[in-house]
């Protein structure tokens, strides 16, 4: 009998021991900033939307429905990631180095704040990553708007799987962020 629980106990041990594979992504700028001085920009706060604000991607399998990919999440906050790769992409199309991300610490040497409120930001069942974020940049220190829009894009995957997707949704920050600073030249 003792036999029996010792190998009972063996084998739920070694099931218990089979692990799941999963995979982390990250979200990629165009490249980094420029190094060096030029107009302070800030990025954040970013707000997400509830339904992608989670570690998993999120993909749309109809237009009411989400599909949670358990086993594929983002390596790092999605916020942080988002302000992050589009603070580069910023300083790169702007010429500046001078680009951080919220929470800083003082406003000195910021020319511009940009807020975030990313409202969709997933695959769909379509092929194509979409992207909704509302956008609005002040001028500092005064406060004052600059511009602020909504920018609405699809974005196809090159192939299936989720690495295109995440691709495709860096691609997606990328076009936000000519946006971003088209409305600030």
């Amino acid at each position: 009998m003792i036999r029996a629980l010792s190998i009972l106990t063996a084998i739920l041990a070694l099931a218990g021991c089979t692990t799941t594979s999963r995979s982390f992504y990250v979200l990629t700028a165009d490249g980094p900033a420029p190094s060096g001085g030029g107009p302070g920009i800030g990025v954040g706060p970013v707000s997400l939307a509830e339904y992608i604000d989670r570690a998993n991607l999120v993909i749309a399998e109809t237009p009411n429905q989400l599909g949670i990919a358990e086993d594929h999440r983002w390596a790092g906050d999605l916020s942080a990631s988002v302000a992050r790769v589009t603070a580069a992409n910023l300083g790169r199309r702007l010429g500046t180095g001078n680009v951080r991300t919220y929470p800083w610490q003082g406003d000195d040497g910021i020319r511009y704040q940009v807020t975030l409120d990313i409202r969709q930001l997933h695959g769909a069942a379509d092929g194509y990553a979409v992207i909704e974020a509302g956008w609005r940049a002040y001028s500092l220190p005064d406060r004052k708007i600059k511009a602020s829009r909504t920018f609405v894009a699809r974005e196809p995957l090159e192939s299936d799987g989720y690495q295109p997707l995440v691709a495709a949704q860096s691609r997606l920050l990328s076009r936000l962020a000519d946006d971003i600073a088209g409305g600030l030249k």
